[in-house]
């Protein structure tokens, strides 16, 4: 069972029917005990940083999210979800996100030809092997809708990157830790081939 996690971030029906499309079997939900027993955990999301980390503390899902991790359960960040694992975003200074990964989050610079926020299809270059591109071509096209980027601390965890006026950190991965800042869910068949890749996934020793 994927635990998709409730916090009020919306975007998360739309991966539920992902998830659903794949005949994998999927629930929403905040309960901690339905997180910690699930066999895979998903943190998806779209709206603020500092918004969401209040959230995430409001419910009691810090301490949720970091067991999980600890236990190696496969867990998956997307877009927002992606961003809430590092340390901090410029969209909302001062706020401490989960801190589980090392790295930057930083707004899109404005350009005259470029629109921010970011929506729309870019390609994905694959700088390491990650676990949830096997057998995905290189220059896949997958669906974005943000105005912040990661710049992660480490390039040995970024498995794709994508170009949008700045070189964007499209796709993480470490040990049990994986996240997108695309949408698998809104991706297409590509993106469906992702989430297959992460439903596929065994436990990984904490």
């Amino acid at each position: 069972m994927i635990a998709i996690i409730d916090y009020d971030a919306g975007n998360i029906k739309s991966v539920e029917k992902a998830f659903a499309a794949l005949s994998a079997e999927a629930v929403v939900t905040r309960d901690a005990e339905t997180i910690l027993q699930a066999d895979k955990v998903v943190l998806p999301g779209v709206g603020s940083f500092g918004d969401a980390m209040e959230k995430l503390h409001r419910y009691g899902l810090v301490s949720v999210i970091r067991q999980v991790i600890e236990r190696g359960t496969p867990f998956l960040g997307i877009c927002l979800g992606l961003q809430l694992l590092f340390e901090s975003s410029e969209e909302s200074p001062g706020v401490s996100g989960l801190g589980i990964l090392e790295g930057k989050v930083l707004r899109i610079p404005e350009r005259d030809d470029l629109k921010v926020p970011h929506i729309g299809w870019n390609s994905l270059h694959f700088s390491n092997n990650g676990r949830l591109f096997f057998g995905i071509p290189e220059a896949s096209y997958v669906y974005f809708v943000h105005s912040y980027y990661l710049e992660a601390k480490d390039p040995k965890i970024v498995t794709a990157v994508s170009e949008y006026g700045v070189q964007i950190h499209a796709s993480v991965e470490r040990g049990n830790v994986f996240a997108c800042q695309f949408h698998p869910e809104k991706s297409s068949d590509t993106g469906l081939s992702i989430l297959r890749n992460f439903v596929s996934l065994g436990k990984e020793n904490a």
